[in-house]
């Protein structure tokens, strides 16, 4: 019913890859602070490696996930499926944010057709588990199950656009953390 892995093989890299779409979950250390859970979709996740996970992180209204990453590092990422097969995986580990650099262009890379990235995140992880999935609907992606929206959106603001996008939204989160750094936008 639930296993526990030492590492993510390539069975499990070939089923992260099937999924259209993960959740990420941060939090802040501040009780009072507010939990995040990011969908997110479209081709940018990678597995670096058994136990190193990335995806570009594309330009949005807030920047949760970076701010408390770079608050505490603690992440949660679920991938659940929706076909006939049930499944869930969690994902822990320590995040770390990349807006410049190796890593930062070799994922970026692996994602060509995305459009406005503002950072990569990876996580070292530190534990990998399934669960059943037993009580996730079964449901079907509609069309190529992308909106098209994201990519037009990032081309019609230009980059420049971009970045004055994200020197209004993204510079903290909604509890005052720190996100990006005014030279990162």
């Amino acid at each position: 019913m639930s296993a526990i892995f030492e590492a993510i093989d390539d069975s499990l890299a070939r089923w992260i890859a099937r999924q259209p779409m993960f959740f990420v979950a941060t939090a802040p250390l501040a009780a009072d602070g507010h939990v995040n859970v990011s969908p997110r979709g479209l081709d940018c996740f990678s597995v670096l490696d058994g136990s190193t996970v990335a995806w570009v992180d594309l330009t949005g209204s807030g920047a949760e996930t970076i701010a408390h990453l770079r608050e505490n590092g603690r992440i949660c990422v679920m991938f659940s499926s929706f076909g006939p097969q049930p499944r869930i995986l969690r994902v822990h580990g320590r995040g770390r944010v990349e807006t410049a650099g190796e890593v930062f262009d070799d994922v970026v890379a692996r994602h060509p057709s995305l459009i406005g990235p503002r950072a990569v995140i990876v996580v070292d992880v530190d534990r990998i588990a399934d669960s059943c999935g037993w009580g996730v609907p079964r449901m079907q992606l509609v069309d190529d199950g992308e909106r098209g929206i994201m990519g037009p959106w990032a081309e019609k603001k230009g980059p420049q656009g971009l970045v004055r996008y994200r020197t209004q939204k993204n510079l903290e989160s909604l509890d005052g953390l720190p996100a990006l750094s005014l030279d990162e936008v």
